[in-house]
């Protein structure tokens, strides 16, 4: 009987309860070639504590560049932000990125985009 109400009260409940913050778009674009940027945006299917998250980009096999922290949108806290202290050169870069949601659940991730001459 147990077993049958625990199964009734995760069906009921709504999917968002159960889900983690995914990547839902970025600038860059996943995969994308680009102009050279100085910033990243990514979006997110929930809103993200900044203080518990990070974003860095990398050249192809390079270290991290200089930036400033992560910072939430003050306008859609869905959207981290990323001000990278100079412009990206051309070349292909990787951004790894590692998030708490305000349910406090963490996901990471990466993907990379290109930046044309």
């Amino acid at each position: 009987m147990r077993n049958l109400f625990l199964t009734l009260v995760f069906a009921l409940l709504p999917a968002s309860a159960l889900a983690h913050a995914t990547l839902d778009g970025s600038t860059p674009a996943v995969g994308s070639s680009v102009p050279p940027t100085d910033s990243i945006r990514l979006r997110y299917t929930e809103g993200v504590e900044a203080r518990f998250s990070s974003v860095t980009v990398s050249p192809d096999g390079g270290a991290p560049l200089p930036s400033a922290k992560a910072e939430v949108d003050p306008a859609d806290n869905k959207v981290l932000m990323l001000h990278l202290t100079d412009m990206l050169a051309p070349g292909r870069y990787r951004v790894n990125w590692h998030i708490v949601s305000v349910d406090s659940h963490r996901t990471e991730g990466s993907f990379t985009f290109t930046v044309s001459p």
